[in-house]
């Protein structure tokens, strides 16, 4: 299985992975795939750094990218005390209590973590600037195009730019704006997704660009890679699949959560980020659906408002309360495995797939 995608990316196999973990990126990488590292939780440029000299050395000389988080329509921007200024008590205070009715202990020490900055645009920017200084051969954008001037900075050092898109539309002015490569992410997709189904949406968007289509969401196994390709896609993005492999570090009550789950344990919800986001459903996401919870608050003070409560959900140890973004191919991930190990069992059933239907003909 080979696309003009591989060309364009100097990869071996048309497939995109995206994780917050390096460890996992440099295993898609050097397993043929294209890594590509989600940079929203670096609120410290020099920790992206460090992390992106460890992929130059970890991937073997391999291509990997980021993930850049830039809205279209720019958060409020300030210190992080004048952004807290902006919190509601009242939601606050509701956080507290729904803790509080889900038995949630408090952390043995106070946490000092102020939440997740990388929405901001200039912390993004900061990424941005960080990633140039790499060898890397993508910049991705989770939420529509980057501002121009960024996309002129990454075609001046050589960098492809790619954008994902829940709409036509939206891809139409993707490329308009000088984007190399559309991500068609479907209502199925983990984190921020739109709400048209990939079925739809990704010959939507083919039929709608002139430019290669990553397909997204919900695809964890060969048989939807050769499906992806069959509704026109160059190669797929898959972001959730790898939560379940075993260089994902995460904490043993998240992995049970995930290993648990069905593909009807996920809902969309404001309450991560403050935009749309599909996130794995538990008693946390629950309590935010009950008549006295208070609506959503806009990013970033959505995440700046749970971050602490994040962090006691994380370390309580309960797998009903854990907090994830993940997409509905969680019902599939049902055991460990190694990202090579994953990655090859993609490309054979791809394969396989793709030989079957051809002796359909």
């Amino acid at each position: 299985m080979r696309t003009d995608l591989c060309d364009l990316l100097g990869i071996e196999h048309p497939i995109v992975g995206f994780s917050p973990s390096e460890h996992v990126v440099a295993a898609i990488s050097r397993a043929g795939g294209l890594g590509v590292l989600g940079c929203v939780r670096f609120n410290d440029p020099d920790e992206l750094e460090a992390v992106l000299t460890w992929l130059d050395e970890e991937t073997g000389g391999k291509p990997y990218g980021v993930d850049v988080v830039m809205p279209g329509r720019e958060p409020a921007e300030g210190p992080v005390a004048d952004l807290n200024q902006l919190i509601p008590s009242g939601h606050r205070d509701f956080v507290e209590q729904a803790l509080l009715r889900l038995g949630v202990p408090p952390l043995g020490s106070a946490s000092d973590r102020p939440g997740v900055l990388g929405w901001l645009h200039s912390v993004a920017r900061s990424h941005v600037e960080v990633a140039l200084r790499h060898p890397v051969r993508l910049i991705a954008n989770a939420l529509g195009p980057p501002p121009p001037d960024v996309i002129e900075q990454a075609h001046a050092h050589g960098l492809l730019v790619a954008a994902l898109a829940g709409r036509a539309d939206h891809a139409r002015s993707h490329v308009a704006g000088g984007v190399d490569i559309v991500v068609a992410q479907g209502y199925e997709a983990g984190g921020h997704t739109g709400e048209i189904a990939g079925m739809v949406l990704i010959p939507e968007i083919v039929d709608a660009v002139d430019v290669p289509v990553l397909a997204a969401g919900g695809i964890g196994s060969g048989r939807q890679i050769a499906a992806a390709l069959a509704l026109g896609a160059r190669g797929v993005w898959m972001g959730s699949v790898w939560l379940g492999t075993s260089e994902y570090r995460s904490a043993p009550a998240l992995r049970d959560a995930l290993l648990q789950a069905t593909s009807s344990d996920t809902v969309r919800s404001r309450i991560y980020s403050g935009k749309p986001a599909r996130l794995l459903r538990n008693r946390w996401t629950e309590a935010w659906s009950t008549e006295d919870a208070p609506a959503a608050l806009p990013m970033p003070l959505q995440n700046l408002l749970v971050s602490g409560a994040h962090d006691r959900l994380m370390a309580s140890g309960d797998p009903t309360v854990v907090p994830m973004p993940v997409g509905q191919i969680v019902g599939r991930m049902n055991e460990v495995r190694p990202v090579a190990e994953v990655l090859t069992d993609l490309v054979t059933e791809a394969d396989e797939t793709l030989a079957r239907l051809h002796k359909l003909l």
